[in-house]
């Protein structure tokens, strides 16, 4: 919530930052305002930030983590069911516990996590959160539900002590304590079983840890500052390990490290010279390429420590959580059709873990076809064929994801029918550019192309089983070509990327992933596309493979590399992200609705009858928040102009928007010895109308029973204050 206490109106163009350029500065500055602002400044009450002392600091954040925790440990339990994405990221932390593995289109550290917290507090992965509203019964989500909890909680004394820093004025820390403690939305996300509160604790705690490491730059390379600057590190990794949108916060310190960096060289107070002074008597006239040198090795300290810190470190943190992600999850699970079958093999369970298969593909092999695009699966045919109207009433090819009979085609030579498998014969390997035919092995029709268009993609060509015991015409001739031509002309199996080309149309053998009506029985379409385009909707892999004239090695042997394996995980996540669509009768909403909270969502319950929990942000907080956004552009624009003209602002506006605002209006409305209480007056009735808006709608967050806002019986009667609100 920094917008709804806004940044320094003042302190950003008066204050130097601590440490850096601070000789420039008081220079700059000169002495007669520096002799202004000492007669100037004992008029003014001195502000509350610089009358409390340490003890009082420590209370007043034991306080304030003591409300955070009271309010999101409240009712933890209830309701004892299966609340909204519970369904998903209880699932997955039940995965972590069984080691099975699964896809999802976030990074794993937070699954993880949560897996973990449930290992430790007695859940033994055995529910199978198949819903919202299944009850956990006798299993054990409180250890789950109470770490998210914490993380959620820690988020208010993290904002209190960034504000703290940054300001120094403890209204302020107050005031965004408070604004993070009684917002019901923030609340709601840090009760459940979510990546949310674990995504929010790694933000906060890399900006809390970039402050801190702000305010030791007058003492570089001490232990604190390594200290705060490497936990910055850990933190990032920590965001960006939950989900991707962590890299905001990626952003919001690498802009922190370049200004850093921008104000160090150009601080001239900076050089060798400052720390050889042996040397200085020695050589008292030591030229100035020494002292750019000095400059040069000062601010090359400062950028080694930060791309150790900043980059090197997070870097080898969110390698480490993949390579403990895939050391645990070793079973075969539901994600492993989204991933190629050479990944597929090195999970325990799977038909291709330990197999022994031949590593070339020969003329005469059975094979299965698996496409390279995610969830799109194997190439397959049956005997069915394409309805009346569509296309060529021909023998239907699709793709299917699972494992069937179906799916095992003989690769043929084009223009032979000899038996391949004749003992006689010699082995022939099928190589880049041969033309060949694939035969489907159950009912040895020939795959298809002509100039028909496809079921549902137009302008793709139609893909069709042709033939009688293998024969047809010069339709079902297709050249082979490999894409990584890295293992030779030969197709490896598991590792070779290839692609078909049909031979008379020159279109390309490919999948569009869409799903066929119910005469396809749902799999998904075929198409030839004319389009060349190199892309994964026409790459295949050959995955089974069977052949009795060759030796069969181990898939031990073929199995990706670590990085290898990365690569592929960030690619199939990345997919996964872009071809995500809500579904069906799905809750949406547009970016629009979220600041302005125009529209909440159920976490639980429908009906009267139901425990109802409605995930909408506290009103009063949200909208102070827009209209705090407003009042620091205007009050920012006019201090930039007043600046401009000349005026200098009393020290004590560096404080943070409301804090400032207040101080001014105490200030033109009050004499000098009433002012410091009209500004206390202003803090307390702020923090108190927050607390209260928190009264009234706190309902949402621990739930109701009963009747709807709409019913005058209902606690939430009156408070319906958007019709979008449907609670």
């Amino acid at each position: 919530m920094p917008p709804a206490v806004g940044g320094g109106l003042a302190g950003s163009e008066l204050r130097p930052r601590r440490g850096r350029c601070g000789s420039q500065a008081a220079r700059a500055v000169g002495p007669d305002v520096a002799t202004e602002a000492t007669t100037r400044s004992p008029k003014r009450p001195a502000p509350s930030s610089r009358r409390f002392e340490a003890p009082g600091r420590w209370a007043l954040l034991a306080l304030v983590t003591l409300m955070s925790f009271a309010t999101r440990f409240h009712r933890l339990d209830q309701p004892p069911h299966i609340c909204w994405d519970e369904t998903h990221f209880g699932k997955m932390g039940s995965y972590y516990i069984n080691r099975t593995f699964f896809f999802d289109v976030h990074p794993p550290l937070g699954k993880m996590l949560i897996g973990l917290a449930g290992h430790l507090t007695g859940y033994d992965g055995t529910f199978l959160f198949q819903k919202p509203g299944d009850e956990y019964e006798h299993h054990s989500y409180l250890g789950m539900r109470g770490f998210c909890a914490f993380l959620g909680a820690l988020l208010i004394p993290f904002a209190y002590l960034t504000v703290l820093e940054l300001s120094q004025s403890l209204p302020a820390a107050l005031l965004t304590a408070a604004l993070l403690t009684f917002d019901t939305g923030c609340l709601t996300l840090s009760q459940y079983i979510l990546l949310d509160p674990i995504l929010m604790f790694f933000i906060m705690a890399a900006m809390l840890s970039m402050v801190k490491y702000n305010s030791y730059a007058n003492r570089p390379f001490s232990a604190p500052w390594w200290l705060w600057l490497s936990l910055t590190g850990v933190n990032l990794a920590g965001a960006l390990g939950v989900k991707f949108v962590g890299l905001f916060i990626i952003l919001q310190v690498g802009w922190n490290t370049v200004s850093d960096l921008w104000h160090l060289f150009g601080d001239l107070s900076l050089s060798m010279i400052t720390h050889m002074s042996g040397i200085r008597q020695i050589m008292p006239h030591m030229p100035s390429t020494l002292h750019w040198l000095g400059l040069q090795v000062t601010v090359g300290k400062h950028l080694t420590a930060r791309i150790l810190c900043l980059i090197v470190l997070p870097l080898a943190l969110y390698t480490a959580t993949y390579a403990v992600h895939f050391m645990v999850l070793n079973k075969s699970g539901p994600g492993d059709g989204f991933f190629s079958s050479a990944f597929q093999a090195r999970l325990s369970g799977n038909n291709l873990h330990n197999a022994s298969i031949p590593e070339h593909l020969a003329y005469g092999s059975v094979i299965t076809v698996k496409s390279a695009r995610m969830a799109v699966g194997y190439l397959h045919s049956h005997g069915h064929l394409y309805p009346e109207g569509i296309g060529a009433r021909q023998q239907q090819v699709t793709t299917y994801l699972h494992k069937d009979y179906n799916n095992l085609w003989i690769i043929k030579k084009h223009n032979t029918n000899s038996d391949p498998l004749d003992p006689s014969l010699p082995v022939e390997f099928v190589k880049h550019g041969d033309v060949i035919r694939l035969e489907h092995k159950e009912t040895s029709r020939n795959l298809h192309s002509h100039y028909h268009e496809a079921p549902l993609t137009r302008k793709h060509y139609q893909v069709t089983g042709y033939g009688i015991n293998g024969t047809g015409d010069s339709n079902d001739f297709w050249r082979i070509e490999v894409v990584n031509r890295k293992f030779g002309n030969r197709i490896k199996v598991l590792r070779s990327r290839i692609r078909l080309i049909h031979l008379v149309t020159g279109c390309v053998l490919g999948s569009s992933g869409k799903v066929l009506p119910k005469w396809g029985w749902e799999q998904l379409e075929v198409t030839c596309t004319p389009y060349l385009k190199e892309t994964l909707n026409s790459i295949w892999n050959v995955e089974d493979h069977i052949n009795p004239k060759l030796p069969n090695i181990s898939l031990d042997v073929l199995q990706p590399s670590f990085p290898e394996i990365m690569l592929e995980a960030h690619m199939v996540m990345i997919r996964g992200n872009n071809g995500l669509k809500p579904k069906d009768n799905e809750f949406t909403s547009k970016p629009w609705h979220w600041p302005i909270n125009y529209q909440g969502l159920r976490f639980s319950g429908i009906n009267d009858t139901d425990f109802r929990v409605y995930l909408l942000g506290n009103p009063v907080v949200w909208w102070l928040n827009l209209l705090s956004i407003a009042l620091y552009l205007l009050s920012g624009s006019i201090f930039a102009v007043a600046l401009q003209r000349g005026a200098r602002l009393p020290a004590e506006v560096e404080g943070l928007l409301w804090d400032t605002l207040l101080r001014l209006c105490a200030w033109s409305l009050a004499s000098f010895s009433l002012a410091g209480h009209v500004h206390t007056l202003g803090i307390l009735s702020l923090l108190l109308g927050i607390a209260y808006s928190f009264y009234l709608f706190h309902p949402l967050a621990y739930g109701m029973v009963g009747p709807l806002a709409q019913d005058p019986r209902s606690p939430m009667a009156g408070l319906r204050w958007l019709e979008s609100w449907d609670f």
